[in-house]
């Protein structure tokens, strides 16, 4: 799974997760271009900036191409949260998470997906591409204190499949991963780190997951959403049909479709919703 000679883009790449991403793409032979809002470490190769800039975006893989001649690997990881209930949230506060989160995924994969689709056409053959997107459990949960959040990781899951569907025939490789990671954005919903022994939301248990994705031993891996944490790696079903009901003529009379829907909604309460709540349940087996 070495990715010597491959070039690769991680946003949100100053701490945290990001951070530990573009280490571990490094520790396995990568060129790593870094992004953050944040000041970078210094003596990188780096963009600094909001990834919801087009500009940003447009420098960042021509960063890539004009300091090591190429594109390979493109981690978007970069995020920021506004937490508040539906009905306090402001627009600029949905917004600007939406913007960050969902536009910045956008751009890259589009820029990206660009610059390898032309590479294809150019040499006739397929190229070496992965985008590994990052969204997270509170799309499926509809988390209830970050609707704008939950609807922008929503959104890059569907996303990730249409790149997947729509560049895989260039050769690229897009999927998604929900981790759940202790950093300074994710503190506040999941505490401080133990005070001993192993963290099992470490971003150590995350990384091995995203060098793998983005190698060449995963060529066959597209348009898939994985859940990630403490050791413990799930692959995500695409919805599933709960029921199905038919009308008994071409068309649905009100009165039949209440009778058909009301009674198999009879015994449902209103906090059963469409929600993953078993995936989050998960938990890694000794």
């Amino acid at each position: 799974m070495s990715l010597s000679g491959r070039v690769a883009i991680v946003t949100g790449a100053g701490s945290g997760l990001g951070r530990a991403e573009a280490l571990a793409l490094e520790a396995a032979g990568a060129s790593v271009v870094l992004n953050d809002v944040a000041d970078l470490p210094p003596g990188s190769v780096g963009v600094q900036g909001d990834v919801g800039d087009a500009d940003v975006a447009r420098e960042l893989v021509d960063t890539a191409i004009r300091h090591y001649g190429q594109l390979d690997i493109v981690v978007n990881n970069a995020g920021v949260v506004r937490d508040r209930m539906l009905f306090s949230m402001s627009d600029d506060e949905w917004d600007l998470v939406v913007r960050v989160h969902l536009r910045g995924h956008f751009l890259l994969c589009r820029n990206a997906g660009a610059y390898w689709r032309d590479r294809s056409k150019q040499t006739g053959a397929p190229v070496y591409g992965r985008l590994i997107n990052t969204t997270s459990e509170a799309w499926f949960l509809g988390a209830v204190a970050q609707p704008n959040y939950a609807a922008a990781k929503g959104g890059i899951t569907a996303l990730t499949v249409a790149a997947a569907r729509g560049l895989s025939r260039y050769g690229v490789r897009a999927n998604a991963i929900c981790p759940r990671a202790r950093t300074a954005m994710t503190e506040p919903v999941y505490g401080p780190a133990p005070s001993e022994g192993p963290d099992p939301l470490g971003v150590e248990h995350v990384t091995p997951l995203v060098t793998y994705l983005a190698s060449e031993a995963a060529d066959h891996i597209n348009g898939q959403v994985f859940f990630v944490h403490g050791g413990l790696v799930a692959v995500l079903a695409p919805p599933t049909v709960a029921a199905r009901f038919d009308a008994a003529g071409d068309t649905w009379d009100p009165a039949e479709l209440a009778k058909a829907l009301g009674g198999y909604f009879a015994d449902h309460t209103p906090d059963q919703v469409f929600t993953g709540r078993e995936i989050s349940l998960l938990e890694r087996q000794s």
